[in-house]
């Protein structure tokens, strides 16, 4: 598999064994210990996915995922040893894809990748939504393509947000629950669904004009999240 992965990590040695099971992958690998240095570094080396802890020294990883999901919508995947859920619950939030708790086992976090990024560029690969552009509100979504604009601008969505707003537009107008969107997007049936909620919350921070008021993704009582073709 081809691709680019960005290691943020201040233990040396599990950078260093983390990296080797990537290299094996194919992938081309570069790891800092530094949040800063990984800004610094993404000005001029473009990373189609990060790995990153977040008790670093200097910039931590929260304020790192905060700068990188400006300008960024490559996956990310948050490792650390910290397992509360206010701790998972702030880095989905701030744009992580997946949050993996230390120990772990590099040949497992090795598949997460390789699975991340093969959802990131193959999204239609189930068959839902190849093909399609589906229209709603001011905003065009080209599901084949992975790209969503409102007019000439293209809004920058990471790949688990654009996995759920997929799903969503898949099924237009139709209530979908959180098992069935963590089940298409994530690839499980069973998991954390509180990251559904966390996802269709950032969602509407891009999208809605009042995200406080949703009209566009609507919460439908005792059935989940709806796509709506055009604002009530």
């Amino acid at each position: 598999m081809n691709g680019k992965v960005l290691i943020i990590e201040d233990v040396q040695e599990l950078a260093d064994l983390v990296a080797i099971y990537l290299r094996k992958e194919g992938l081309e690998v570069r790891a800092t210990d530094r949040a800063e240095d990984a800004l610094a570094l993404l000005e001029s080396w473009s990373a189609d996915l990060v790995i990153l802890d977040i008790n670093l020294p200097g910039i931590d990883g929260f304020e790192f995922l905060h700068r990188f999901r400006r300008t960024h919508d490559s996956p990310v995947i948050i490792v650390s040893s910290r397992d509360a859920d206010e701790d998972i619950i702030t880095g989905l939030g701030f744009g992580a894809d997946e949050f993996v708790t230390k120990p772990f086992s590099p040949r497992v976090l090795t598949a997460r990748v390789r699975a991340l990024l093969r959802r990131t560029y193959d999204l239609g690969a189930n068959g839902e939504g190849v093909g399609r552009t589906i229209v709603f509100g001011p905003y065009c979504l080209d599901m084949e393509a992975c790209i969503l604009r409102r007019g000439e601008e293209r809004i920058a969505l990471s790949a688990k947000e654009f996995g759920v707003l997929c799903h969503l537009a898949a099924n237009l107008g139709r209530p979908q629950s959180p098992e069935s969107i963590y089940a298409a997007v994530w690839g499980n049936a069973y998991g954390d669904l509180t990251a559904v909620a966390v996802y269709i919350q950032r969602l509407r921070r891009k999208l809605e004009t009042n995200p406080r008021e949703p009209r566009l993704i609507e919460t439908v009582h005792g059935l989940g999240y709806r796509l709506n073709v055009a604002e009530p």
